[in-house]
């Protein structure tokens, strides 16, 4: 594929969309350490779902409106009102499993923030603080493992596809294709903007 910019990307990185574009230099794999962040891709990943990662980052500043800019205390209070108007918004994905699911994991993301002191701490302390680089998976013994926890915390959709594509979306994995610009991860500690 020719890129404008001669850079070569990851194949799923749709070329004639520059927000993916975007998404894909600068944010996918980037490795978060804020709850708010954590949060929000947590809801999106939920979403993602049977569908395209595409589909819903299109969708991203519509689902940030809706949901009250990913405010966790807020979704956690949603009640069967704030439900109903969640599935007749038209601009995010309307199905009421996916939006009674994005509350419910809200109220356990807050618990497990109770319980570790922050979701960020939880999340990084299934691998130490340290980043896995791996490619051409769907899944793996890690996100079995952050899947099957996560259930039984009480979470819903967050099975072990959903949580993998989680993991590489807030950088715990590394999963840039080979041949990509961005295949070979800088060295070790947080990826800066420099860096990319």
């Amino acid at each position: 594929m020719d890129w404008p910019d001669r850079k070569t990307r990851c194949p799923w990185a749709n070329p004639n969309n520059p927000r993916y574009l975007q998404y894909h230099d600068k944010e996918w794999g980037v490795p978060v350490h804020d709850d708010q962040k954590l949060f929000e891709m947590l809801i999106l990943e939920n979403f993602q779902a049977g569908l395209s990662w595409e589909c819903v980052l299109n969708k991203w500043e519509a689902f940030s409106r809706a949901f009250d800019g990913f405010n966790l205390e807020k979704v956690c209070s949603y009640g069967p009102e704030e439900q109903a108007r969640l599935k007749s918004d038209p601009g995010i994905i309307r199905n009421g499993r996916k939006i009674a699911a994005a509350v419910q994991n809200a109220r356990v993301f807050r618990e497990i923030q109770r319980e570790w002191g922050s979701f960020d701490r939880y999340l990084w302390h299934w691998t130490e603080g340290q980043v896995v680089c791996e490619q051409g998976k769907a899944s793996s013994p890690l996100s079995d493992r952050v899947s099957k926890d996560l259930k039984k915390r009480g979470m819903t959709f967050v099975g072990t596809v959903i949580i993998y594509a989680y993991l590489q979306a807030v950088g715990v994995i590394w999963s840039h294709e080979e041949g990509c610009f961005l295949e070979h991860r800088p060295g070790p500690g947080p990826l800066s903007e420099a860096a990319l």
